[in-house]
Protein backbone atom coordinates (compact mmCIF):
# COMPACT_ATOMS: atom_id res chain seq x y z
CA UNK A 1 0.00 0.00 0.00
CA UNK A 2 1.03 3.65 -0.93
CA UNK A 3 2.91 5.39 2.22
CA UNK A 4 0.89 8.51 2.07
CA UNK A 5 -2.58 6.59 1.63
CA UNK A 6 -1.23 5.20 5.02
CA UNK A 7 -0.70 8.26 6.89
CA UNK A 8 -3.98 9.26 5.38
CA UNK A 9 -5.80 5.84 7.25
CA UNK A 10 -3.56 6.87 10.64
CA UNK A 11 -5.17 10.47 10.56
CA UNK A 12 -9.11 9.17 9.82
CA UNK A 13 -8.61 6.50 12.55
CA UNK A 14 -7.01 9.59 14.78
CA UNK A 15 -10.54 11.08 14.21
CA UNK A 16 -12.39 8.06 15.26
CA UNK A 17 -10.27 7.76 18.63
CA UNK A 18 -11.23 11.49 19.27
CA UNK A 19 -14.89 10.85 18.41
CA UNK A 20 -15.22 12.62 15.15
CA UNK A 21 -15.72 11.10 11.90
CA UNK A 22 -12.98 8.68 10.16
CA UNK A 23 -11.68 10.61 7.37
CA UNK A 24 -7.96 11.96 7.01
CA UNK A 25 -6.09 13.86 4.40
CA UNK A 26 -2.41 14.68 3.48
CA UNK A 27 -0.96 16.68 1.21
CA UNK A 28 2.31 15.62 -0.01
CA UNK A 29 5.16 18.15 -2.45
CA UNK A 30 8.25 16.55 -3.56
CA UNK A 31 7.91 13.28 -1.84
CA UNK A 32 7.18 14.86 1.36
CA UNK A 33 3.74 15.23 3.52
CA UNK A 34 3.46 19.06 4.34
CA UNK A 35 0.28 19.04 6.04
CA UNK A 36 -1.91 16.18 7.30
CA UNK A 37 -5.37 16.33 8.88
CA UNK A 38 -8.50 14.54 9.62
CA UNK A 39 -12.19 15.74 10.15
CA UNK A 40 -12.46 17.47 13.41
CA UNK A 41 -15.98 19.10 13.09
CA UNK A 42 -17.07 17.34 15.95
CA UNK A 43 -14.16 17.69 18.59
CA UNK A 44 -14.22 21.47 17.25
CA UNK A 45 -17.48 22.60 16.84
CA UNK A 46 -16.73 23.40 13.16
CA UNK A 47 -18.71 23.47 10.00
CA UNK A 48 -15.78 23.07 7.48
CA UNK A 49 -13.27 21.07 9.32
CA UNK A 50 -13.03 17.79 6.98
CA UNK A 51 -10.39 15.93 6.10
CA UNK A 52 -9.35 17.95 3.61
CA UNK A 53 -9.86 20.94 4.92
CA UNK A 54 -7.59 20.34 8.39
CA UNK A 55 -5.05 19.44 5.96
CA UNK A 56 -4.58 22.82 4.65
CA UNK A 57 -4.91 24.56 7.21
CA UNK A 58 -2.00 22.88 8.79
CA UNK A 59 -0.36 22.54 5.92
CA UNK A 60 -0.22 26.70 6.40
CA UNK A 61 0.22 29.45 3.62
CA UNK A 62 1.92 28.13 1.16
CA UNK A 63 2.91 29.72 -2.40
CA UNK A 64 0.74 28.70 -5.00
CA UNK A 65 3.46 26.82 -6.64
CA UNK A 66 3.47 24.76 -3.67
CA UNK A 67 -0.16 23.42 -4.12
CA UNK A 68 0.39 23.48 -8.03
CA UNK A 69 2.78 20.85 -7.42
CA UNK A 70 1.18 18.96 -4.58
CA UNK A 71 -0.63 15.68 -4.42
CA UNK A 72 -3.69 15.12 -1.88
CA UNK A 73 -4.53 11.79 -0.57
CA UNK A 74 -7.86 11.88 0.97
CA UNK A 75 -9.79 8.43 2.78
CA UNK A 76 -12.74 9.47 0.79
CA UNK A 77 -13.85 10.66 -2.25
CA UNK A 78 -13.88 14.99 -1.67
CA UNK A 79 -17.63 16.82 -0.94
CA UNK A 80 -17.85 19.94 -2.95
CA UNK A 81 -16.17 21.98 -0.39
CA UNK A 82 -13.05 19.94 -0.66
CA UNK A 83 -13.12 20.02 -4.04
CA UNK A 84 -13.79 23.12 -4.33
CA UNK A 85 -11.12 24.14 -2.16
CA UNK A 86 -8.33 21.63 -4.43
CA UNK A 87 -9.44 23.53 -7.06
CA UNK A 88 -8.95 26.70 -5.55
CA UNK A 89 -5.51 26.36 -4.85
CA UNK A 90 -4.62 24.01 -7.96
CA UNK A 91 -3.86 21.39 -6.72
CA UNK A 92 -3.24 18.65 -9.50
CA UNK A 93 -4.03 15.17 -8.74
CA UNK A 94 -6.11 13.52 -5.33
CA UNK A 95 -5.77 10.07 -4.49
CA UNK A 96 -8.62 8.54 -3.18
CA UNK A 97 -8.98 6.05 -0.89
CA UNK A 98 -12.31 5.24 -1.10
CA UNK A 99 -15.29 6.40 -3.17
CA UNK A 100 -18.17 3.54 -2.20
CA UNK A 101 -19.61 4.84 1.13
CA UNK A 102 -19.41 8.31 -0.59
CA UNK A 103 -19.09 9.65 -4.14
CA UNK A 104 -17.97 13.21 -4.15
CA UNK A 105 -17.09 15.85 -6.56
CA UNK A 106 -14.64 13.46 -8.72
CA UNK A 107 -16.64 14.10 -11.80
CA UNK A 108 -15.94 18.24 -11.24
CA UNK A 109 -12.55 17.38 -10.62
CA UNK A 110 -11.35 15.98 -13.72
CA UNK A 111 -13.18 18.20 -15.48
CA UNK A 112 -10.88 20.94 -14.24
CA UNK A 113 -7.94 19.05 -15.12
CA UNK A 114 -7.71 17.01 -12.26
CA UNK A 115 -5.45 13.50 -11.90
CA UNK A 116 -8.34 11.28 -9.97
CA UNK A 117 -7.17 8.18 -8.90
CA UNK A 118 -9.73 5.76 -6.61
CA UNK A 119 -7.62 3.50 -4.78
CA UNK A 120 -10.37 1.07 -3.69
CA UNK A 121 -8.68 0.58 -0.29
CA UNK A 122 -10.82 -2.16 1.95
CA UNK A 123 -9.13 -0.40 5.31
CA UNK A 124 -11.21 2.98 3.75
CA UNK A 125 -14.15 0.71 2.94
CA UNK A 126 -14.65 -0.54 6.12
CA UNK A 127 -13.63 1.75 8.41
CA UNK A 128 -16.34 4.55 7.09
CA UNK A 129 -19.23 1.34 6.41
CA UNK A 130 -18.60 0.65 10.06
CA UNK A 131 -18.99 4.77 10.89
CA UNK A 132 -21.78 5.12 8.84
CA UNK A 133 -24.04 2.12 10.58
CA UNK A 134 -23.18 3.55 14.10
CA UNK A 135 -23.40 7.14 13.38
CA UNK A 136 -26.30 7.69 10.65
CA UNK A 137 -26.96 10.95 11.86
CA UNK A 138 -23.45 12.25 12.31
CA UNK A 139 -22.30 10.87 8.91
CA UNK A 140 -25.87 12.63 7.48
CA UNK A 141 -24.77 15.89 9.19
CA UNK A 142 -21.32 15.67 7.91
CA UNK A 143 -22.87 15.45 4.21
CA UNK A 144 -25.13 18.04 4.58
CA UNK A 145 -28.20 16.17 4.78
CA UNK A 146 -30.71 15.81 7.19
CA UNK A 147 -30.83 11.95 7.15
CA UNK A 148 -34.92 11.90 6.27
Amino acid sequence: MDQFLDEAINEAKRGLEEGGIPIGSVIVHDGEIIGKGHNRRIQKGSAVLHGEMDALENAGRQPASIYQNSVLYTTLSPCSMCSGAILLYGIPKVIIGENETFLGEEDLLRSRGVEVIVANNEACKKMMKDFIAENPGLWNEDIGEDGS
